[in-house]
């Protein structure tokens, strides 16, 4: 994988530009894993790296990773969205932040697109890829150096891609 970080940002000298394609590999050649209902679940940068999926909290462990790398400083982020229809029940969605010298910390969200999701990588601008619908959703505040346990225990606990799904990890915003 380290490796793959540096042949990705070979000749690049601008932070930026090294953290774009990094973004661009994670988000396009990574599959998402209940998009293209695949096994196995993957948690560790290094499995994602491997098997070429995981759910958004997988591809987000693996861009941070990517971007560490390369010396430039990443976390994790957290999003609560609605699971379908805009309504209960909520789910966390996984994501980065990035620190980027000519704007700060910039989120960006390598889920994979697909029809009606489309995340970019525009400075300043962020471009993630789901917006807020209803007021119980939101982004945490918080940049994470290592991913929620909650997290965690529900890639590592799962043995299919369905039943990450089937029991996504959720935590209210708060206050």
């Amino acid at each position: 994988m380290l490796q793959k970080a540096k042949e990705l940002t070979a000749g690049l000298t601008r932070v930026e530009d090294k953290a774009k394609v990094c973004f661009e590999f994670v988000r396009d050649e990574i599959k998402h894993s209940w998009d293209h209902q695949l096994n196995p679940v993957t948690c560790r940068a290094s499995d994602v790296f491997i098997h070429g999926t995981g759910f958004c909290y997988a591809k987000s462990h693996l861009l941070a990773a990517l971007l560490r790398a390369n010396q430039i400083p990443a976390g994790l982020c957290y999003q609560r969205l609605t699971i379908t229809n805009d309504q209960p029940p909520f789910c966390l969605h996984g994501l980065n932040a990035v620190f980027l010298p000519d704007y700060g910390w910039y989120r960006v969200d390598a889920r994979g697109n697909k029809p009606g999701v489309a995340a970019e990588f525009c400075p300043p601008l962020e471009t993630l890829a789901f917006p807020h619908i209803v007021e119980e959703e939101g982004l945490f505040p918080e940049i994470w150096a290592e991913p929620m346990e909650l997290v965690v225990r529900s890639l590592e606990s799962a043995q299919t891609f369905q039943e990450v799904a089937d029991h996504l990890p959720d935590l209210p915003l708060p206050k």
